[in-house]
Protein backbone atom coordinates (compact mmCIF):
# COMPACT_ATOMS: atom_id res chain seq x y z
CA UNK A 1 0.00 0.00 0.00
CA UNK A 2 1.46 3.66 -1.36
CA UNK A 3 1.12 6.17 1.61
CA UNK A 4 -1.92 8.57 1.73
CA UNK A 5 -1.92 11.26 3.55
CA UNK A 6 -5.48 10.82 4.46
CA UNK A 7 -5.15 7.03 5.88
CA UNK A 8 -2.00 8.29 7.57
CA UNK A 9 -3.72 10.79 9.40
CA UNK A 10 -6.93 8.63 10.34
CA UNK A 11 -3.99 6.33 11.53
CA UNK A 12 -2.16 9.15 13.85
CA UNK A 13 -5.60 10.19 15.30
CA UNK A 14 -6.38 7.34 16.62
CA UNK A 15 -3.40 6.20 18.74
CA UNK A 16 -3.41 8.47 21.86
CA UNK A 17 -7.11 7.26 22.46
CA UNK A 18 -5.77 3.65 21.60
CA UNK A 19 -3.07 4.25 24.06
CA UNK A 20 -5.51 5.70 26.14
CA UNK A 21 -7.97 3.34 26.51
CA UNK A 22 -5.45 0.37 26.81
CA UNK A 23 -3.59 1.98 29.64
CA UNK A 24 -5.03 4.68 31.85
CA UNK A 25 -5.55 3.69 35.35
CA UNK A 26 -3.74 0.30 35.19
CA UNK A 27 -2.17 -1.40 38.01
CA UNK A 28 1.89 -0.30 37.59
CA UNK A 29 2.43 -3.85 37.29
CA UNK A 30 1.07 -3.63 33.28
CA UNK A 31 2.34 -0.25 32.80
CA UNK A 32 6.05 -0.26 34.49
CA UNK A 33 7.14 -3.60 33.40
CA UNK A 34 9.32 -4.15 30.42
CA UNK A 35 10.27 -7.42 28.79
CA UNK A 36 13.96 -7.58 30.60
CA UNK A 37 16.96 -5.94 30.38
CA UNK A 38 17.10 -2.97 28.67
CA UNK A 39 13.38 -3.05 26.98
CA UNK A 40 11.14 -0.03 27.26
CA UNK A 41 7.83 -0.36 29.69
CA UNK A 42 4.79 1.09 28.14
CA UNK A 43 5.52 4.54 30.67
CA UNK A 44 8.81 4.68 28.50
CA UNK A 45 7.01 3.89 24.82
CA UNK A 46 4.63 6.59 25.87
CA UNK A 47 7.07 9.41 27.06
CA UNK A 48 9.51 8.28 23.92
CA UNK A 49 5.78 8.77 21.74
CA UNK A 50 5.85 12.53 23.61
CA UNK A 51 9.87 12.84 22.90
CA UNK A 52 8.88 11.93 18.45
CA UNK A 53 5.83 14.11 18.59
CA UNK A 54 8.21 17.14 20.19
CA UNK A 55 11.39 16.94 17.50
CA UNK A 56 10.71 14.37 15.04
CA UNK A 57 7.92 14.36 13.06
CA UNK A 58 6.63 18.17 12.35
CA UNK A 59 9.89 19.24 12.88
CA UNK A 60 11.66 16.99 9.94
CA UNK A 61 8.42 17.75 7.73
CA UNK A 62 8.78 21.35 8.00
CA UNK A 63 13.06 20.69 7.60
CA UNK A 64 12.03 19.23 4.69
CA UNK A 65 9.07 21.76 3.17
CA UNK A 66 11.80 24.78 3.85
CA UNK A 67 15.03 23.62 3.22
CA UNK A 68 15.09 20.24 1.36
CA UNK A 69 17.98 17.92 1.32
CA UNK A 70 20.13 21.40 2.00
CA UNK A 71 19.87 20.79 5.57
CA UNK A 72 20.23 17.08 7.35
CA UNK A 73 17.81 16.48 10.29
CA UNK A 74 18.62 16.95 13.36
CA UNK A 75 19.06 13.34 15.44
CA UNK A 76 16.59 11.87 17.11
CA UNK A 77 17.75 11.16 21.11
CA UNK A 78 16.29 7.53 21.63
CA UNK A 79 16.48 7.63 25.11
CA UNK A 80 15.32 11.43 25.71
CA UNK A 81 12.08 10.22 27.78
CA UNK A 82 13.88 8.71 30.20
CA UNK A 83 14.85 12.48 31.94
CA UNK A 84 11.54 14.31 30.35
CA UNK A 85 8.99 11.65 31.99
CA UNK A 86 10.68 11.50 35.31
CA UNK A 87 8.32 12.20 37.95
CA UNK A 88 4.97 12.34 35.79
CA UNK A 89 2.43 9.90 36.20
CA UNK A 90 1.59 7.66 33.38
CA UNK A 91 -1.84 9.70 32.91
CA UNK A 92 0.19 12.83 32.79
CA UNK A 93 2.15 11.42 29.56
CA UNK A 94 -1.41 10.10 28.12
CA UNK A 95 -2.59 13.35 28.60
CA UNK A 96 0.50 15.08 27.09
CA UNK A 97 0.83 13.29 24.20
CA UNK A 98 -2.98 13.52 23.23
CA UNK A 99 -2.19 16.95 23.30
CA UNK A 100 1.07 16.79 21.29
CA UNK A 101 -1.07 14.90 18.81
CA UNK A 102 -3.72 16.68 17.81
CA UNK A 103 -1.44 19.88 17.84
CA UNK A 104 0.78 17.79 15.33
CA UNK A 105 -1.84 16.68 12.99
CA UNK A 106 -3.38 20.51 13.66
CA UNK A 107 0.00 21.56 12.00
CA UNK A 108 0.08 18.66 9.28
CA UNK A 109 -3.35 19.76 8.39
CA UNK A 110 -2.52 23.57 8.05
CA UNK A 111 0.56 22.35 5.86
CA UNK A 112 -1.91 21.95 2.95
CA UNK A 113 0.14 19.23 1.40
CA UNK A 114 -0.40 18.80 -2.56
CA UNK A 115 1.09 15.64 -3.92
CA UNK A 116 4.22 17.30 -5.34
CA UNK A 117 4.80 18.38 -1.28
CA UNK A 118 4.77 14.68 -0.72
CA UNK A 119 7.44 14.27 -3.36
CA UNK A 120 10.23 16.97 -1.52
CA UNK A 121 12.88 15.40 -0.31
CA UNK A 122 14.95 15.88 2.85
CA UNK A 123 18.16 14.72 3.99
CA UNK A 124 18.32 12.30 7.27
CA UNK A 125 21.23 11.32 9.45
CA UNK A 126 21.66 7.68 8.69
CA UNK A 127 19.65 6.66 5.81
CA UNK A 128 20.51 9.95 3.92
CA UNK A 129 17.93 11.16 1.03
CA UNK A 130 13.71 10.66 2.32
CA UNK A 131 11.05 11.65 1.14
CA UNK A 132 8.13 13.44 2.90
CA UNK A 133 5.63 10.93 2.48
CA UNK A 134 8.17 8.12 3.19
CA UNK A 135 8.25 10.30 6.70
CA UNK A 136 4.62 10.25 7.48
CA UNK A 137 4.35 6.81 6.45
CA UNK A 138 7.16 6.38 9.45
CA UNK A 139 5.22 7.96 11.58
CA UNK A 140 2.02 5.75 11.04
CA UNK A 141 3.96 2.30 10.90
CA UNK A 142 6.27 3.79 14.36
CA UNK A 143 3.11 4.55 15.68
CA UNK A 144 2.39 0.46 15.16
CA UNK A 145 5.69 -0.71 15.93
CA UNK A 146 4.94 0.79 19.47
CA UNK A 147 1.33 -0.18 20.05
CA UNK A 148 2.96 -3.94 19.54
CA UNK A 149 5.63 -3.38 21.74
CA UNK A 150 3.80 -2.46 24.60
CA UNK A 151 1.52 -5.54 24.11
CA UNK A 152 4.51 -7.11 24.04
CA UNK A 153 6.15 -6.10 27.45
CA UNK A 154 2.56 -6.21 29.13
CA UNK A 155 2.19 -9.99 27.92
CA UNK A 156 5.51 -10.78 29.25
CA UNK A 157 4.18 -10.03 32.72
CA UNK A 158 2.28 -13.01 32.23
CA UNK A 159 4.83 -15.54 30.66
CA UNK A 160 5.48 -17.73 33.50
CA UNK A 161 1.79 -17.59 34.44
CA UNK A 162 0.14 -18.62 31.28
CA UNK A 163 2.17 -21.93 32.37
CA UNK A 164 2.08 -24.60 28.43
CA UNK A 165 -0.75 -22.16 26.43
CA UNK A 166 2.47 -19.99 26.10
CA UNK A 167 2.83 -22.49 22.76
CA UNK A 168 -0.17 -20.66 21.25
CA UNK A 169 0.33 -16.98 22.29
CA UNK A 170 2.14 -15.15 20.02
CA UNK A 171 2.77 -12.27 21.34
CA UNK A 172 5.10 -14.00 23.76
CA UNK A 173 7.37 -15.13 21.16
CA UNK A 174 8.26 -11.99 19.28
CA UNK A 175 11.79 -11.04 19.44
CA UNK A 176 13.48 -7.84 19.48
CA UNK A 177 12.00 -4.01 18.87
CA UNK A 178 12.35 -3.37 22.63
CA UNK A 179 15.71 -1.86 23.35
CA UNK A 180 16.72 1.56 21.79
Amino acid sequence: MEQNLQNTTALLARTPTVLDALLRELPEVWTLGNEGGNTWSAFDVVGHLIRGECTDWIPRARMILDFGETREFEPFDRSGQERESSGKTLGHLLDEFARLRADGLGELSAMNLQPADLERRGRHPALGVVTLSQLLATWAAHDLTHLHQISRAMAHQYQAAVGPWHTYLGVLKCGGHSAP
